[in-house]
């Protein structure tokens, strides 16, 4: 790994130099550092050694065109204890994913799907207690009441006829 800095003047000398940088090669973009004074502004790279040296001179030409270049820096194999400085909290778009440790989530096993599936289905199947007095209460006001009438208990005894089907 490599490490490559480029200190542009003006932040839209330093925007086109870290597209350039990054089209150019195969390199990762750390962020963004503005400096106290002067409008400096150093974008910060990382990447393979080639990558980094093709990139950065890449970028180099791309901010030259603009605003200027104030200096330029191929790092290879940076010490341990330069990552302090470099991913600074003053970075701009430094993620917290590179602050953090990363933290492996291990691959879950057949088992562990399989209980969760069931888990779910069982979860869907369990009606919830408001969902049937809801519905009870809307079939009761779609319902039209009608007057019941009384049995006869004369029909009773007659034997119905089917209706006719012409």
């Amino acid at each position: 790994m490599a490490l490559g800095l480029i200190e542009t003047v003006g932040l839209v000398a330093a925007v086109e130099a870290a597209d350039a940088a990054i089209k150019s090669a195969n390199v990762t973009l750390v962020g963004y550092e503005l400096t106290k004074g002067d409008g400096l502004v150093t974008v910060k790279i990382e990447g393979d050694v080639g990558a980094v040296k093709a990139a950065i001179e890449s970028a180099s030409a791309a901010a030259s065109k603009l605003s200027g270049v104030y200096s330029t820096k191929v790092i290879p194999r940076p010490a341990a204890g330069l990552d302090k400085i470099v991913m600074s909290a003053e970075t701009v778009g430094l993620s917290d994913k590179k602050d953090a440790p990363k933290e492996e989530k291990p691959e879950p096993k057949a088992e562990d799907i399989k209980e969760e599936k069931i888990e779910e289905k069982k979860e869907e199947e369990k009606p919830t207690d408001e969902t049937p007095k809801a519905e009870e209460k809307k079939e009761e006001e779609n319902e039209i009441k009608l007057p019941q009438e009384k049995p006869n208990n004369n029909d009773d005894n007659k034997k119905k006829k089917p209706p006719n089907k012409n």
